[in-house]
């Protein structure tokens, strides 16, 4: 390593100190005997003042000559200055260009479709590193947490012949003579894994060929999802809140700054780990909606718009329960005292940014689930290995999934959903 510093390191050193640091070129320009080239590493960016006379010639013309992109190694002395970004800045000793990039094609005011076709060069701007580091400590919270209440990680199948969110948006792939599709969600090998391990987690890819082109929708994205033996629906909704809290928790510890710099207030968040956070029945929040002038009948699932108005009324995340039963998968039972109503349940996020998880306890009932597959019209004999799960053994269980990206994208506070994750992959773009 030879001693580098990382630039957030050489920008907490002192007046004369000795810095040594290396990274790619930012920004530069040159006057005269000077140039002045700003350099990034993941860390941060530092100013170094690059002058004539005080180093080799070959590396003040080297500094003169780099485009921005340009990997650079750079030795000097700090230098504050509340000018420059982060107050300090280096002025080189010695400044060697490992790599003279070419033209950037990447300017100021670019499209979102030109940024999309060369997001492999979009991702060393400073707003995408700086959700990829909060994404990061996002992910590790996730396991941190779930590990820390006794859950084992466990891997399903990504090629699965069944699946549970229906058919419609399914990606089938072929598979040697046969075919197969990609996974909607891990929850049926959940099931069968809690009667070994009886808690499991995962994060993992999810695919969805759902034809929509809004902000909050992705055709590949990743979950959080668990598993657990013995969890009602009170029990699970509970856990899935510890667990969202959990997460601001951790990202409120390592990134306020960042967060700042999104454009997200870090106070908002702290306020929200405040306060409890409540759950509504889903005819209550009907009736909520209607008092807003928004007629909802009974049996239509919550779109994004009722979402957004529902939230309107609550300044922290709101758990949703008891949707009805004729819209929801074959896997949720209906609720004993209300069977029009199913136990499942919807985390929502305010700020406009919807559903983040989506959950249910699962029905033990082999009759009710044969009767619910051959409602949506699935071929029964494909789901045979799962009712097995009902005939040894069975026992109240549940489970969620929590969209990686969904709550990223609430958590910094971003526009659109194809900005928390690396490559985005949509209806209309597969590529790069």
């Amino acid at each position: 390593m030879q001693d580098y510093q990382k630039i957030s390191e050489a920008l907490k050193k002192s007046e004369g100190e000795k810095a040594k640091v290396r990274g790619w070129i930012y920004r530069t320009r040159s006057s005269g005997k000077l140039a002045f080239v700003t350099v990034r590493d993941e860390s941060g960016i530092i100013q170094v003042i690059v002058e004539k006379g005080k180093l080799p010639d070959e590396d003040f013309n080297s500094a003169r000559k780099a485009l921005i992109e340009s990997s650079v190694e750079i030795e000097g002395t700090i230098h504050e200055d509340e000018r420059a970004p982060g107050g300090r800045e280096i002025h080189a000793a010695s400044f060697h260009v490992i790599h003279f990039a070419e033209d950037f094609p990447i300017t100021k005011d670019q499209s979102m479709e030109f940024l999309l076709d060369n997001r492999h060069l979009w991702l060393r701007s400073r707003k995408l590193t700086t959700i990829l580091k909060i994404r990061s400590t996002l992910t590790g919270a996730i396991h941190e947490f779930f590990r820390s209440h006794g859950f084992y990680e466990f891997h399903p199948p990504i090629l699965q012949p069944s699946q549970c969110e229906g058919g419609a948006t399914l990606f089938e792939v072929n598979y040697y003579e046969d075919k197969t599709y990609l996974s909607q969600s891990w929850q049926l090998y959940a099931e069968a894994a809690i009667f070994a391990l009886e808690r499991v987690y995962d994060v993992a890819p999810t695919f969805r060929a759902e034809r929509s082109k809004t902000s909050r929708h992705l055709s590949e994205f990743w979950m959080a999802e668990m598993e657990a033996a013995w969890f009602d629906l009170n029990d699970v909704t509970e856990f899935a809140k510890k667990e969202v809290k959990f997460i601001i928790k951790k990202i409120l510890e390592e990134h306020e700054e960042d967060l700042r710099f999104l454009g997200r207030d870090p106070e908002a968040l702290k306020k929200m780990l405040d306060k409890q956070w409540p759950t509504i029945k889903y005819r209550e929040a009907l009736e909520i909606l209607k008092k807003d002038g928004m007629e909802v009948p009974f049996g239509k699932d919550l779109r994004t718009i009722e979402e957004q108005r529902l939230m309107k009324h609550f300044d922290t995340p709101v758990v949703v329960t008891h949707y009805p039963k004729e819209a929801m998968a074959f896997y949720k039972p209906s609720d004993p005292e209300h069977p029009d109503e199913a136990l499942c349940f919807d985390m929502l996020a305010p700020e406009g940014y919807g559903e983040i998880v989506g959950g249910s306890q699962r029905s033990t009932d082999i009759n009710e689930l044969v009767e619910s597959l051959k409602k949506q019209g699935e071929d029964v004999s494909k789901y045979e290995w799962y009712l097995d799960l009902r005939r040894y053994g069975s026992v109240p269980h549940s489970g969620y999934g929590l969209g990686v990206e969904r709550t990223l994208a609430w958590i910094c506070k971003l526009d659109n959903i194809k900005d928390a994750i690396p490559f985005p992959r949509t209806m209309s773009r597969k590529s790069p």
